[in-house]
């Protein structure tokens, strides 16, 4: 029986060691987790890179999708989960105990995140980037079905995010029209929540050579315009395929760049829904407060998932596994989660994935 996890560790910015440690008991509360794989995300990048900072030594890894090894019996019956089920397991975790945690919303009161706690909490093993992965009370896995490829299985958290930017956030109804900035692996999982219930019109930006084939995916995903920045104008695009009158809501997932925000706000209809999900790093000069109360404009910022988008994705996953496998582009091994990471920055690759 195997006694221990490799687990690469983050041990500075830029640097990822492969360690090992002991496999958790999962006591009566816990669980313990065989991970079959890891997604990696744009979180992922700036955490490498050191830009959002990390308590090191610290595992990797909010995005896992595995097989239950071990469960105790009070966290079967509030998981309702078994030992050998598949699970997807958010990266934040939940006290439990708030009013939004008693909703199933995002936690207001988060004793953590999968991921991000360091090795010197025990029992060490609290991310993705291992072959085995501690869940604690206050995890909350949901059963996924094990007949997918588990690749496929862990795009949970790009679609979840899709449904909750582009659907939840801001109340996209049948019929209205969205523009969404960024073809990257949550634009692009934006663009199948929105076709999914049934958006009229669904635009996608991207820029120059390396997105010229992410927007032929979203044109296959059911978006109606791509549109390059590097050649047009997405104001102008979309203001003339809506007739002027602009779009119901804007998604914008593109990280750093600030002149998206300024277009939102050219594209969106009096009275529309500004979705921010793209972190900037800075703030946003001459950000017009006047011109947003006059046209009744929303914005709303995001960040984490909920449970219930969770479970959307899920559900689209187990329903549509040949739709949703277009998103993944590579796997890695553990090994070479560096390899990955860097892949993604540099543009190459959509959905991404470490294969234990």
């Amino acid at each position: 029986m195997k006694r221990s996890a490799r687990a690469m560790v983050q041990t500075g910015p830029g640097v990822l060691e492969l360690q090992e440690f002991a496999i958790p008991e999962a006591g009566d509360d816990g669980a313990v987790l065989r991970v079959e794989a890891c997604g990696i995300c744009g979180t992922d990048l700036e955490t490498y890179r050191g830009s959002i900072p990390l308590r090191y030594p610290v595992v990797p890894g909010h995005e896992a999708v595995g097989i239950i090894k071990t469960i105790g019996a009070s966290a079967s019956r509030a998981w309702g989960v078994v030992a050998g089920d598949r699970v997807i397991v958010p990266a934040e975790l939940a006290c439990g105990q708030c009013a939004s945690c008693q909703d199933g919303n995002n936690c207001l009161a988060s004793p953590g995140t999968h991921g991000f706690l360091p090795t010197s909490v025990e029992p060490s093993l609290w991310g993705g980037f291992s072959d085995y992965m501690y869940l604690s009370p206050q995890s909350r896995p949901i059963k996924i079905t094990s007949t997918i490829d588990a690749s496929i299985a862990a795009l949970f958290n790009p679609l979840g995010a899709g449904f909750a930017w582009a659907v939840d956030a801001p109340n996209l109804q049948p019929g209205q029209s969205i523009a969404i900035f960024g073809p990257g692996q949550r634009g692009l999982a934006s663009v199948i929540a929105a076709k999914s219930v049934g958006a009229s019109q669904i635009f996608v930006t991207g820029f120059g050579a390396r997105d010229r084939q992410k927007l032929e995916l979203a044109e296959s995903f059911g978006a109606d315009l791509a549109i390059n920045t590097e050649s047009d104008s997405a104001v102008a695009a979309a203001l003339a395929a809506t007739d002027g009158k602009g779009v119901d809501v804007v998604v914008d997932t593109t990280p750093h760049a600030l002149q998206p925000i300024h277009d939102a706000l050219r594209i969106v209809r009096p009275g529309g829904t500004i979705v921010l999900a793209g972190m900037k790093g800075n703030a946003v000069d001459g950000f017009p407060t006047d011109e947003i109360a006059m046209r009744r404009l929303t914005i709303k910022g995001v960040r984490a998932v909920d449970t219930a988008n969770f479970k959307r994705a899920v559900a689209l996953i187990e329903t549509s596994p040949d739709l949703v496998a277009q998103l993944h582009t590579h796997n890695f091994s553990l090994e070479d989660a560096a390899k990955a990471i860097e892949l993604l920055a540099n543009g190459d690759g959509i959905a991404i994935t470490l294969r234990t």
